[in-house]
C-alpha cells in the first residue's frame, strides 16, 4: 500500500507578503501623485480661466464707460481728473439722461468703481453719495492709466504727470492680475486703449 504524501506549504511566506505589501504601497503612491497632480493642473486651468473672463470683463466695462464720457450735467469738463492710478470722468452710463460722475481706481490691490449721480436743483455731484464697488482683485501693477494727446500714433510717449487734462485725447488701461504669486499660473496682463468720442479730434 502506498502512502500519499501532502504538500502543506498552501500558504505565502513572509518574503513574498513583503513583496506584495510593497508593491501595493508603491502603487498607491503613485495613483496619489498621479491624483494631486491632475488637482493642481485643473486648479491652474480654472483659475487661468477666470482671471482671463474677469480681466475681459473690467476692460469691456471700463471701455464703454470711458468711450462716451462727455460733459457733466453742471457743465464740468468731461474728465475731472487723471492719475497714474485713479481716472475720473463724466459719463451717462445708465443711459437716463444724467451724467453720472465715474472713478476708477486702484485702491491697495484691487480696482475700484466709484459712481455718483447727480441730485438737486441745480444738479450737484455730492462724495457723500458715491457708491464704489469692487470690480477685480489681486492686481499687482501700481501704474493703471497713461494718457496720450493727439500727436498718439500708437509708439507714442505718454503724456508726462501732471497731467494737463485737456490735452488728453486717449487712455491706455492696463492691470495685472495675479492671484497667487507663489503659484502658477504666471500673472497675467490685460490692456487696452480708449479714445473718447466726444472730445476726439484726429483720432
Amino acid at each position: 500500500m502506498h502512502k500519499k504524501i501532502l504538500n502543506k506549504n498552501f500558504g505565502f511566506t513572509i518574503i513574498e507578503t513583503l513583496f506584495g505589501i510593497s508593491i501595493f504601497i508603491i502603487v498607491t503612491i503613485l495613483v496619489t501623485l498621479f491624483s494631486r497632480n491632475l488637482w493642481i493642473y485643473n486648479s491652474f486651468i480654472t483659475g487661468g480661466l477666470a482671471e482671463t473672463d474677469a480681466g475681459r470683463t473690467v476692460l469691456k466695462t471700463l471701455t464703454s464707460d470711458i468711450r462716451t464720457a462727455s460733459s457733466a450735467n453742471n457743465g464740468a469738463y468731461p474728465i475731472a481728473e487723471a492719475s497714474t492710478t485713479s481716472f475720473s470722468f463724466y459719463s451717462d452710463i445708465d443711459d437716463d439722461g444724467l451724467k453720472e460722475k465715474i472713478r476708477y481706481f486702484l485702491s491697495g490691490t484691487s480696482l475700484q468703481k466709484g459712481v455718483i449721480k447727480p441730485t438737486g436743483t441745480p444738479l450737484v455731484y455730492h462724495p457723500e453719495d458715491e457708491k464704489i464697488t469692487i470690480l477685480i482683485d489681486k492686481l499687482t501693477n501700481s501704474l493703471l492709466f497713461e494718457y496720450y494727446d493727439t500727436s498718439y500714433e500708437g509708439t507714442t510717449t505718454p503724456l508726462s504727470f501732471p497731467i494737463n487734462v485737456p490735452k488728453i485725447r486717449l487712455v491706455k488701461v492696463t492691470i495685472i492680475i495675479d492671484k497667487d504669486p507663489n503659484r502658477a499660473p504666471l500673472p497675467m496682463t490685460f490692456s487696452t486703449q480708449v479714445s473718447m468720442r466726444n472730445l476726439k479730434d484726429n483720432l
